[in-house]
């Protein structure tokens, strides 16, 4: 097995601020990112009615969340502890509890959304990941006396066994959070640098090759694979299997998420480019996004969607939304909303708890 070690940086320098080079090179990462998350997102309803989209819809599965999570954890190491981290995850949560209502609201009284559970303890569809990204700082903070070796043993094993509870995997998102917190923490310890000098080499032209590679597997295996392991919010119960075959599956998704995850990162650009600035303003996009999709949804305009060239125009359009959001002027008319402030009572109770709890200085 290749040994990926050297790319990590020590445990005793994690805590630095991330390099310019490194910053710039996730920045525009995570805008590709987004991209993938709003294609995947306007793709699935049309899954079910071409191959090709299916294909392309499980190639972006196979690594734009874990990825996006790698990137959350990377851009986590200089702002997890004391009050900076404190801030951010009480905008989190006051982030989700608004989009939860909003998203949950509009289901209810406009689209009429059938067969979604509407609770705060049921993250609403792709709001899985505001609860995961608490959940990640907190676990993380928790484990901050382990070595980065026993943290990814650690975060695996929890990652394989969440399938096994009897619940619904969707509940507080547990089933997500778990299965992805390996990356998270990757990312909080990877050492860009290094990874840098090995990767920009032909090792970068045999990714792309990969990727491209994995993207056509994909599509001619004609819609045979299940998707409930790439969505990673089922349990084994769900998904059909027992459990030895169930933690097999796990691992085996673990292992392709890697190389699709490596092999994509031979697209992204090194230095500073047009859509850096975009990347941004990428948490406009993932939360404003759903309204549009789920208003195309409603219209009924993917059911009129099978052919290959208009999966093509469907693409087109996600990309045309990812720019159109990802622009100045989307912030400053919902930055109030999207980057909400707690009144300044709530603020006092929580910085009281950062005193009162040492796991939060």
């Amino acid at each position: 097995m290749m040994n990926i070690s050297h790319l990590y940086q020590p445990r005793t320098s994690v805590q630095a601020h991330c390099s310019t080079a490194g910053e710039t090179y996730f920045i525009n990462l995570r805008f590709l990112l987004i991209i993938c998350v709003v294609i995947g997102n306007m793709l699935e309803p049309v899954i079910r009615h071409s191959d090709v989209a299916h294909g392309i819809f499980l190639w972006i599965f196979s690594f734009h969340m874990p990825l996006f999570v790698l990137v959350t954890g990377y851009f986590a190491r200089s702002n997890l502890y004391g009050p900076t981290g404190l801030k951010i995850l009480r905008t989190i949560l006051l982030q989700y509890i608004l989009f939860q209502s909003i998203y949950s609201l509009l289901d209810f009284t406009v689209f009429r959304v059938q067969g979604i559970t509407h609770s705060f303890f049921a993250p609403y569809l792709l709001l899985w990941f505001l609860a995961g990204h608490m959940l990640w700082r907190v676990m993380l903070i928790m484990m901050r006396q382990l070595s980065f070796t026993r943290q990814i043993i650690l975060s695996v094993v929890l990652g394989l066994l969440v399938g096994s509870l009897p619940v619904d995997g969707v509940w507080l998102a547990l089933s997500r959070t778990l299965i992805y917190f390996p990356f998270f923490i990757i990312g909080y310890h990877f050492g860009f640098e290094r990874f840098a000098a090995w990767f920009r080499s032909y090792r970068q032209l045999l990714a792309a090759g990969l990727s491209i590679m994995l993207l056509a597997g994909f599509i001619l295996a004609d819609g045979s694979l299940n998707t409930g392991w790439f969505y990673g919010n089922q349990t084994f119960m769900q998904l059909g299997v027992d459990l030895w075959h169930g933690l097999v599956g796990r691992l085996a998704m673990y292992i392709l998420q890697l190389i699709a995850s490596l092999a994509f990162l031979a697209f992204v650009p090194w230095g500073s480019h047009y859509i850096t600035g975009l990347g941004r303003r990428t948490l406009y996009v993932f939360l404003l996004h759903g309204l549009l999709v789920r208003t195309m949804e409603a219209s009924g305009m993917f059911g009129h969607i099978s052919s290959t060239t208009g999966v093509m125009l469907l693409i087109l359009l996600a990309i045309l939304i990812t720019l159109l959001l990802a622009q100045p002027a989307v912030r400053r008319w919902t930055h109030y909303w999207v980057e909400p402030e707690l009144p300044r009572y709530i603020r006092l109770k929580f910085r009281h708890a950062q005193r009162r709890y040492s796991f939060l200085r």
